[in-house]
């Protein structure tokens, strides 16, 4: 991976109870192992088996995406703001370090 994840989160100062959009988009191939290159070869498996999101100690959301996911996921969820902190995105890699994006959400 070359860039760092897109992120999008409507309102890092959402008021108590607000409804906070969070869209999050990571450049990476999610090639499943199964097809062949040019050559007729077998490609090799390289996928993300794991994203998380958690606002403070909060567990979010959580995907554990399959084979058949096209390359460059996509990633859209909500969360009623119902304290701050600091919002915490992981993308866990099958061939490398986790990819972690931070952003602080304060109530106002």
């Amino acid at each position: 991976m070359t860039k760092p994840p897109r992120i999008w989160v409507s309102n890092l100062k959402p008021a108590r109870g607000e409804l906070v959009r969070v869209r999050a988009q990571i450049e990476h191939p999610m090639e499943s192992g199964l097809r062949t290159d040019a050559g007729g070869q077998l490609r090799p498996r390289h996928i993300i088996s794991r994203f998380e999101a958690r606002l403070g100690p909060h567990l979010l959301f959580v995907w554990e995406p399959g084979i058949s996911v096209s390359p460059n996921p996509y990633i859209e969820f909500t969360f009623l703001a119902r304290e701050g902190g600091e919002l915490v995105m992981v993308w866990t890699d099958e061939k490398g370090p986790p990819i972690e994006v931070r952003r602080t959400v304060t109530l106002t």
